[in-house]
């Protein structure tokens, strides 16, 4: 039923309903010029407006051309786009930034073993030779370090009498035999190969150490210090006969006429992007890719410095082949550069890991660094290399030492003045490296914020023992330069102590115990810091 009291005004449009007003019908008339007045506001937010309800092709076009929208009602998801860009260009420069510091981390090992190896082998067998003349003196003929050098030292000397059997020419010239495809297939294998044999061989080096230096009160089950010995030698033999195949099936592809095989070994790295990139990454799991990166790396560097000295002896040290062999030389280095920059940054962008991740990276090998330079460090540095990177460098040393012997002839005085000299070079060279890095190590743990790490695991394993009564008498005393850079270190501390106006309360106690300790390091590192 229509009711009596309807407005006096008209509706603007005169919608009627059959020509009889009701309250319901102008509801609904109102509804639906509502309704109208909201589409005709959006068609005007999109650029255009048509008083015509039928579809029409105009229309559409019409309004694929005006149409609008606006990004910033999802500025979070386009924001995250942005930074992920910018993470893609960051990677190569914090990549980079890390790469170099391995490097230089695995040439520090790598020298030590061509300049202090052999020295502190000979002081440790000077030492075992007047053990009958000065007598015993402590509880122990040798310090562990002393007897691991004497086990490394003839390790390596085994090894290189053993490489003198191996005919590299024979070697060169069997493979250089084999078809493309062959190569390519073997240089496949031997890649793998050389990463179990990294993985394994390092846990066959530490067994042969820690039973050589176990002590002798506790009764445990190994198969005596000798197996372990031979075991150590025939590993160190078999890997370094590995890596003088990989120098060789590098050498073949170098001297290729048409380069085939050197593009196919160049590509092989491009495929490495494939397995890796669209695969899970956690931290660690980068953390490990990298510093198998830096390994490789580095490995690739020796085996074509050794290929170049091969290549330089068969045209009689002409320097125009060099020339030669630079630009391939420049295309494996750049080629690998380009492979791990493109696989870091995707595997970043897909696992949402930041750039900063690699400056934790640092930190944390440069963490092993100083740790390893304490009194009271339960690992040699180059091992503590070799087990965090997968770098070995006594195989590799073993196969540089052979080649270099066989390249260079040493005969008369002058040639062994100019080598005494190379040694020298050499050991200047390792002496500035580690200044540098140690430098650089400690500035990289400062600004982690990690030295109250430095000295907590030492301490905890500390405690676990049994604590016994000190004897001045039975302990021996630090050594010259060690206990030389401590006393200096606690005079300039005490100094540092004494002009400064402030008491020190009980809550920073700890904290300057530990700034200390860090500063008996900086000061060792001292040229290192000014330089970096």
């Amino acid at each position: 039923m229509c009711g009596g009291g309807v407005s006096d005004e008209k509706d603007p449009e005169n919608y009627d309903h059959k020509g009889v007003k009701c309250p319901w019908a102008a509801a609904a008339i109102s509804r639906k010029t509502d309704v109208f007045g909201s589409a005709a506001k959006m068609t005007e937010t999109l650029g255009y407006s048509d008083d015509s309800d039928e579809p029409s092709l105009l229309r559409f076009m019409c309004a694929e051309l005006t149409r609008g929208y606006f990004l910033e009602h999802n500025e979070a998801k386009y924001t995250e786009r942005r930074e992920r860009v910018y993470t893609c260009m960051r990677i190569p420069r914090e990549l980079e930034r890390l790469m170099i510091f391995g490097i230089f981390l695995c040439l520090d090992a790598f020298l030590y073993v061509f300049t202090l190896l052999p020295l502190r082998t000979l002081l440790a067998f000077l030492r075992l030779l007047t053990i009958p003349c000065c007598g015993l003196g402590g509880s122990r003929f040798l310090q562990p370090a002393q007897v691991c050098d004497l086990l490394k030292g003839l390790i390596m000397v085994l090894c290189y009498s053993m490489m003198h059997y191996v005919d590299y020419a024979m070697m060169y010239h069997l493979i250089r035999g084999q078809s493309v495809i062959k190569l390519y297939i073997i240089y496949n294998m031997l890649e793998v190969a050389d990463r179990l044999f990294s993985s394994f061989g390092q846990d066959i080096l530490d067994a042969l150490y820690w039973t050589a230096t176990e002590p002798k009160s506790r009764k445990t089950a190994h198969i005596g210090v000798i197996p372990h010995f031979f075991m150590a030698v025939f590993y160190v033999f078999l890997h370094a006969i590995l890596i003088m195949v990989q120098a060789s099936t590098l050498n073949v592809a170098f001297n290729s006429h048409n380069k085939s095989l050197l593009t196919i070994m160049m590509s092989n790295n491009f495929v490495e992007i494939k397995g890796s990139v669209f695969k899970k990454f956690e931290k660690n799991n980068l953390f490990q890719m990298s510093n198998s990166d830096i390994k490789e790396r580095f490995t690739n560097y020796v085996l074509l410095l050794i290929v170049c000295l091969r290549n330089m002896e068969q045209f009689s040290w002409n320097s125009d082949h060099l020339w030669v062999l630079l630009p391939d030389v420049f295309m494996v280095i750049m080629s690998e550069v380009a492979v791990d920059i493109v696989k870091h940054a995707f595997i970043t962008k897909f696992n949402d890991i930041t750039a900063d991740v690699y400056s934790e990276y640092k930190a944390s090998l440069a963490f092993e660094l100083v740790s390893s330079r304490q009194q009271n460090a339960y690992t040699d540095y180059s091992d503590s290399v070799a087990r965090r990177m997968g770098f070995i460098p006594l195989p590799l040393a073993v196969l540089l030492i052979r080649v270099v012997m066989s390249s260079v002839k040493i005969q008369g005085a002058l040639s062994s003045v100019c080598l005494l000299l190379f040694y020298l070079g050499l050991i200047t060279m390792k002496v500035l490296n580690s200044i540098v890095i140690l430098g650089k190590s400690c500035h990289y743990v400062k600004e982690a914020n990690m030295e109250g790490k430095l000295f907590e695991r030492p301490t905890a394993q500390t405690s676990k023992q049994t604590p016994k009564k000190a004897n001045p008498a039975k302990s021996p005393p630090p050594s010259g330069n060690t206990s030389l850079i401590i006393q200096y270190a606690a005079t300039l501390h005490l100094h540092h102590q004494e002009s400064s106006s402030e008491t020190p309360q009980s809550t920073e106690l700890k904290h300057r115990t530990t700034k200390k300790d860090l500063l008996e390091i900086d000061r060792f590192t001292i040229c290192g810091n000014r330089i970096g």
